[in-house]
């Protein structure tokens, strides 16, 4: 089309004026093109340099694992992720990591279009599944988290009895002192539900892994989830 063919010569155009300025077009992470904090202009003294570039996005969705290598300087390599749905996450007051699947992205402080669009990324609030840890605290500690249940589900609960000697009833006697879970994360449990911390950079290192929210940190991102849900 005449107006596809416009666009282009107008880029070139662009492109040529970018080099004749002493510009190379791309994506750069220098800091000599800014002005300085007095807000004058600063003079160009070189052209742009390898150790300065930057590249696209990688923009993670939710989905089926997509990771791609991207070659870096000095050989190394970057695993951009595309796509990813799993990852570890870290129950720290209980020091244990499992393996859980990512539900939701629920709050980025930074822009809501990456949670209208579920975009992954580093410090952004998602949602994950309860039932690894579920199964770990009922395992460790010999007593249920509440969570709802079925008819079957609690005849079948009342019916089972495990046979167990008399030093590991003292074990989970002893352990039971410390099976105390903070009532705002117990709610989560009964959702089947927890909202975690995304802590490494999906982008970089090609995973999504993070920490579950307790305490004051859980407090201060449910008051900006709900405020958000109210506007």
């Amino acid at each position: 089309d005449l107006n596809d063919a416009c666009s282009n010569i107008e880029w070139m155009l662009d492109d040529i004026s970018s080099y004749a300025n002493g510009y190379v077009v791309g994506i750069s992470r220098d800091s000599w093109h800014k002005r300085r904090s007095t807000s004058g202009r600063q003079a160009p003294l070189r052209k742009k340099r390898k150790f300065e570039l930057g590249r696209q996005p990688a923009m993670t969705k939710l989905g089926g694992k997509r990771i791609h290598s991207v070659r870096t300087r000095g050989g190394n390599y970057k695993y951009r992720a595309l796509r990813l749905e799993t990852g570890n996450y870290a129950w720290a007051s209980e020091s244990i990591s499992r393996k859980s699947r990512i539900l939701d992205v629920v709050y980025n402080a930074s822009n809501n279009e990456l949670v209208r669009t579920k975009t992954l990324v580093k410090n952004c609030v998602v949602q994950i599944d309860a039932t690894p840890f579920r199964q770990w605290y009922e395992s460790h500690y010999n007593t249920p988290i509440v969570r709802k249940k079925g008819k079957q589900q609690q005849a079948a609960e009342a019916t089972e009895e495990v046979k167990r000697s008399k030093r590991v009833e003292k074990k989970f006697e002893a352990r039971k002192r410390f099976a105390k879970i903070a009532s705002s994360l117990e709610e989560q449990f009964i959702t089947g539900r927890i909202y975690a911390c995304v802590s490494s950079r999906p982008g970089q290192c090609g995973r999504c892994d993070g920490y579950i929210l307790e305490g004051k940190e859980l407090e201060f991102y449910l008051k900006k989830i709900r405020s958000k849900k109210t506007k």
